[in-house]
């Protein structure tokens, strides 16, 4: 279950880190890795999904051993 842990908190922050590359490339008018600035929010949406989907089946895991 710690690996698990571990995963959400990663995807977490992969999101995390791709919403920052959508403001910055929005701030500076031009693409940094990917030309369309939707594709990052994209990207983000997914490992969102995949960060409360983990946190969700780990909270009910928690739950079940009660």
């Amino acid at each position: 279950m710690k690996a698990l842990n571990w995963v959400a908190c990663i995807s977490g922050g992969i999101g995390l880190v791709m919403l920052l590359l959508a403001a910055i490339s929005l701030f500076i008018g031009r693409a940094i890795i990917v030309e369309n600035i939707i594709n990052y929010f994209h990207a983000a949406n997914s490992f969102f999904l995949i960060t409360i989907a983990l946190f969700s089946f780990l909270h009910l895991e928690q739950h079940k051993r009660e």
